[in-house]
This record gives structure tokens, sequence and C-alpha cells, in this order.
């Protein structure tokens, strides 16, 4: 896939908004998104869905809060 994870991630575990810009979310157990916003996603909002753990999103994302359980959002 290319990605730098040299980069670094940042690891997200509380319901606080945290912003920057992220190529992929793993969701390392199962987590409810309350709010996330998506350069260059179109559709269905992404808002209250709840990701399975050890699954990935992909994409250009600039801010993610949820409201359970925990993921590593890995920087641009």
């Amino acid at each position: 896939m290319g990605m730098d994870f040299g980069i670094g991630a940042e690891f997200v575990s509380d319901t606080a908004a945290h912003t920057g810009r992220f190529s992929a979310i793993y969701f390392k157990e199962s987590t409810e998104i309350t709010a996330i916003t998506a350069d260059n996603y179109t559709g269905n909002a992404l808002a209250g869905e709840t990701f399975p753990a050890d699954s990935t999103i992909y994409g250009v994302f600039t801010s993610i809060t949820l409201a359970s359980g925990a993921c590593v959002a890995y920087k641009i």
C-alpha cells in the first residue's frame, strides 16, 4: 500500500475530538464513532457507525471522535 508508518500515529481511547491528518484508522477493539471528518469520502456518513475489532479504514481523515472503543490513527 506504500504507507509510511515512520511518520507516526495517534492512539485514541477517549471521547475527545482528535485532529490532524490521518491516512488510515485501525480499530483495535469494537469501536463506535461519534464524529469523523474525511476529505475524500462520499456517500453515507460514518458517524454513528460501529467498526469491529481488527478492522481498518483508509482515506484522508482530519478529525475523529469516539463514543466507545479504541483506535490508532496513522498520520500522513
